[in-house]
């Protein structure tokens, strides 16, 4: 048999088995990720919000926090500049605890170097944020100061980001807020030479305080 008998015969019995059979049908309702523990959310949030960046602080009681945030202002804070809080919610929790803050706008421009904000959830999957201008704080608190400081609660956590949207169309309804911002660590950006610079569009340090629900 000539090689070229020997080709069209081997095709003749490829083409006798008939065609291959197709591949399964992918689930397309299969989640990407594995799922994540319900019992771990907020210890998965708290290590990936480090790991990109941001600052971490548990505390079980108001005491605790007023404790811990006086010395973390006492080391942040510059001189003659401002911690800012806006939401009278923040602001009666920090007051009984003790610490101080502008309320007004007073110099916000020129000495806003601290903003307090809370936020509407905590992503455990990529340790991000979701803040909206729905409070007192509006737009300009989370992203102005150089230093953004958030103050959320365990029951905030949920595992995925469409948990986060979903947690924000039951409590808003058709009323969403004019904006929402997925703030994943602290602003950077960089150039063609992939230097990295912290704080060019937004704050330049992220710290978040979990606070118990129940405190």
């Amino acid at each position: 048999m000539s090689s070229r008998e020997s080709m069209l015969a081997r095709i003749r019995t490829a083409l006798a088995a008939g065609p291959a059979p197709a591949p399964p049908e992918p689930d397309w309702d299969a989640p990407v990720h594995p799922p994540l523990p319900a019992a771990e959310l907020a210890e998965t949030f708290a290590a990936n919000f480090q790991r990109i960046g941001g600052e971490f602080f548990y505390c079980a009681t108001p005491a605790q926090l007023g404790t811990v945030l006086r010395a973390w202002l006492a080391e942040r804070l510059p001189a003659g500049q401002q911690f800012y809080v806006w939401e009278p919610a923040l602001q009666a929790l920090l007051t009984a605890a003790g610490v101080f803050f502008e309320a007004t706008e007073a110099d916000f421009r020129t000495q806003a170097a601290v903003g307090m904000t809370s936020c509407e959830a905590l992503v455990a999957r990529t340790g991000s944020l979701v803040v909206a201008p729905a409070t007192a704080s509006g737009r300009r608190l989370s992203i102005y100061p150089d230093q953004h400081v958030v103050l959320a609660r365990p029951s905030q956590v949920v595992a995925e980001i469409g948990d986060a949207l979903l947690m924000m169309h039951q409590r808003y309804g058709a009323q969403l807020p004019s904006m929402l911002s997925l703030t994943t660590g602290p602003s950077r950006t960089a150039d063609i030479e992939k230097t990295l610079v912290l704080g060019a569009h937004g704050p330049r340090r992220l710290t978040l305080f979990l606070l118990e629900d129940d405190a």
